[in-house]
């Protein structure tokens, strides 16, 4: 007998025209957030039970509903805070309820099923609980305590504006310990952008917390964990038995029933935008996220973005208010020398095709004499972008995409990057036959062997040959390759790190006194507007790698050196880079948007389509639009949402899908929000036209970072 009705939020087909809940019968009432196995089609898959006022429309009379599988009873439910951030990431970005909710959850709980969950909760868990050890603590300068004081005496939210090396961790550390020891249910959500940073973090808040709050206190959450990993680490979470979740963008969606503290280390990394399904920002989730829990949020960079800078701008005469953000600002750094000394080197005062300066050269090749270590940024990986026929002029241009396959040497493939294609390299150019193909342009690999080259008679201090190492996308595929490589870099046994911008964030490389960006000069002159500010973040974080240790510095004796090679050294981006003056350069870029009335001075939203003819990319957003115009959507009548015309993407066709776009902005965030939806089912109507037949995909990416 079945006597209730539950909604149920399930991970249906984007834009397949389901509702966001479906009803099911169950033999009792079941409370919302409840874990649940239903059936949907012919398949059984796992659902959230969800409110009952969220759910739309009747039953029709004589409707039967279908029972309910299964109920995982040995989860507690999903509680009203988590269900309100998921609703909210799902209205905010335009995605369907469910699909954000089961996204949310980690991937083996859709697979098992109710005695496979009892089964998998019986094995004991890491403890986790309050131990007889005290937490040994290291004394703040004046700026951290100062930092820590109005954080825990404000509401914030707060931007932590620290330089490179100037201890924002020990504050997100001190900040965490007093609330937890403040509050026995408390728990801290710390956000790193990438995987490869989440050990050393781990490392420093395991060895803090850990002999105080036991050995299950702190967890992490990220997609580089198995999942039997990701479970339990989501279980200890839920239930509250972690007090600390440490992860990547993904873990803004933990469920946290004691959350009182969220810290988004590196606020400004891109990697914190979704690229793929729901594009949500980890960043701006964690701000709203807070407010909603009444939790506090610590945003941290030596580089903020430009949208959480303007947020934090200080009350003026022109503007009383100011921004909605804290500033909270640590200029100095701690136990670390001086920042880098900037050195420019005008390439255009260099022999042709130059890839190390002869400056450069005799500066790395002192250092390894010296046994220091240098770093050498290149944001391109494999050995060049392109291989090319000197005869005809054939590229390597891949079939499936509008993109050149990158040539890797060490296993001599033609690869790309966008859709994964893989060939061996040819003896002979495919067109003419011409044995005379040369690879053009410059990836990490050449870098690696070309310095290999030109510093092979050089020795360091023990007189044995200097030492290179790459790191990139390539070298750290295996398991546990990462880690290697860095210990031996944190070792001493590496006297050369070449590599993409993984090497330039977050790491604290001790031995290392010199950092040069050899071919930068791509950033500045893009089409994206955003572009300028990721370079100048960038070198500045690199920057920040060298001379991070003060005692080893002074026994040293040299000063710490940032060195860029650039046919446009006096461009502004390097001119600010110079001084380290990261508030000149906002102030600049800011003015330059606003000017241009671009974020944060107003919002924006990308309609991409994709399909088999750029055409019928185009024709379906193009119909899109004149069917928005004619149904007098809010914001197009009085202009306050503005609608661009169709282009095609950078890279516009990968894996022989063709992909085209179009921008909306408007003034107001709220106002394209109540634009964006009214338009869903605009898009919907528009794509179901017989037409529009030819369309693979369509999806709207709200608060875009590349345009």
């Amino acid at each position: 007998m079945h006597s209730a009705i539950v909604h149920v939020a399930l991970q249906t087909p984007s834009h397949s025209g389901v509702g966001d809940l479906l009803s099911y019968a169950s033999e009792r009432p079941l409370p919302p957030g409840t874990l649940v196995r239903v059936p949907l089609g012919t398949r059984e898959v796992l659902g959230v039970v969800w409110d009952a006022d969220e759910a739309t429309g009747e039953l029709p009379d004589g409707a039967t509903l279908r029972p309910i599988a299964g109920v995982l009873d040995g989860v507690a439910p999903l509680g009203l805070p988590w269900r309100r951030l998921v609703a909210f990431a799902a209205r905010y970005y335009q995605r369907a309820l469910g699909e954000v909710a089961l996204a949310a959850l980690p991937p083996q709980l859709r697979d098992l099923r109710p005695e496979q969950l009892a089964r998998r909760l019986r094995r004991p868990a890491k403890g986790a609980g309050d131990t007889s050890d005290t937490i040994e603590n290291i004394a703040l300068t004046a700026e951290q305590e100062s930092a820590r004081s109005r954080i825990s005496s404000e509401k914030g939210p707060f931007l932590l504006f620290g330089s490179t090396g100037s201890g924002k961790t020990e504050v997100y550390l001190r900040c965490v310990q007093e609330m937890l020891e403040a509050d026995p249910t408390a728990q801290a959500l710390v956000m790193v952008p990438e995987i490869n940073l989440t050990p050393q973090l781990e490392e420093r808040f395991v060895g803090r917390f850990a002999p105080r709050f036991g050995p299950g206190a702190v967890v992490s959450l990220h997609s580089g964990m198995t999942n039997p990993q990701r479970l339990a680490s989501w279980l200890a979470a839920h239930s509250g038995s972690a007090r600390i979740v440490l992860g990547t963008r993904m873990a803004v969606f933990a469920s946290l029933p004691g959350l009182k503290l969220i810290v988004v280390d590196e606020e400004h990394d891109p990697s914190y935008k979704q690229q793929e399904g729901a594009r949500y920002s980890a960043r701006d989730l964690a701000i709203w996220r807070g407010r909603e829990q009444d939790a506090k949020v610590i945003l941290g960079s030596a580089t903020p973005s430009l949208e959480s800078w303007y947020a934090s701008r200080p009350p003026t005469a022109d503007d009383p208010e100011g921004g909605r953000y804290v500033r909270l600002h640590m200029p100095s750094r701690i136990g670390a020398g001086a920042l880098a000394r900037v050195r420019r080197v005008d390439m255009n005062q260099q022999p042709r095709r130059t890839v190390f300066s002869a400056p450069l050269l005799q500066a790395i090749t002192e250092r390894v004499a010296r046994g220091e270590q240098s770093m050498i940024l290149l944001n391109r990986r494999g050995y060049a972008p392109v291989l090319h026929c000197v005869d005809c002029g054939w590229k390597s241009d891949c079939p499936h995409c509008s993109a050149h396959q990158v040539f890797h040497k060490t296993d001599r493939t033609l690869r790309c990057h966008h859709c994964g294609y893989t060939v061996r390299v040819p003896y002979h150019c495919p067109t003419c036959g011409s044995p005379d193909i040369h690879p053009m342009g410059r990836g990490t690999e050449q870098l690696e062997e070309q310095l290999g080259d030109l510093l092979r008679e050089v020795l360091r201090p023990d007189r044995t040959p200097a030492r290179i190492a790459r790191i990139d996308a390539d070298t750290t595929k295996a398991k546990g390759a990462l880690e290697a490589q860095l210990a031996q870099v944190h070792s001493g046994e590496v006297d050369v790190l070449v590599g993409t911008q993984m090497i330039a964030k977050g790491h604290d490389f001790r031995r290392i006194t010199l950092v040069a960006a050899v071919q930068p000069d791509g950033a500045l002159f893009s089409s994206d507007f955003r572009a300028a500010e990721r370079l100048f973040a960038l070198l500045m974080q690199a920057a920040g790698r060298a001379g991070r240790d003060a005692a080893y510095m002074a026994a040293q004796g040299t000063p710490c050196e940032m060195w860029v090679q650039s046919f446009h050294p006096k461009h502004a981006v390097f001119e600010a880079l110079r001084t380290h003056d990261y508030e000149a350069f906002a102030a600049q870029q800011l003015k330059e948007r606003e000017e241009a009335a671009m974020p944060p001075f107003s919002y924006q939203a990308l309609v991409r389509a994709d399909a088999r003819t750029q055409e019928v990319a185009q024709g379906f957003l193009s119909a899109a639009t004149a069917a928005a115009h004619a149904a007098q959507l809010p914001g197009l009548l009085d202009g306050t949402v503005v609608l661009f015309p169709p282009v095609p993407l950078t890279v516009q066709r990968v894996a022989n899908v063709e992909r085209a776009q179009m921008l909306m902005e408007s003034s107001s965030r709220a106002t394209l929000q109540r634009f964006l939806a009214a338009w869903q089912p605009v898009l919907q109507a528009t794509r179901s036209q017989p037409e529009h037949k030819g369309l693979v995909r369509w999806l709207v990416d709200v608060d875009p970072l590349a345009i």
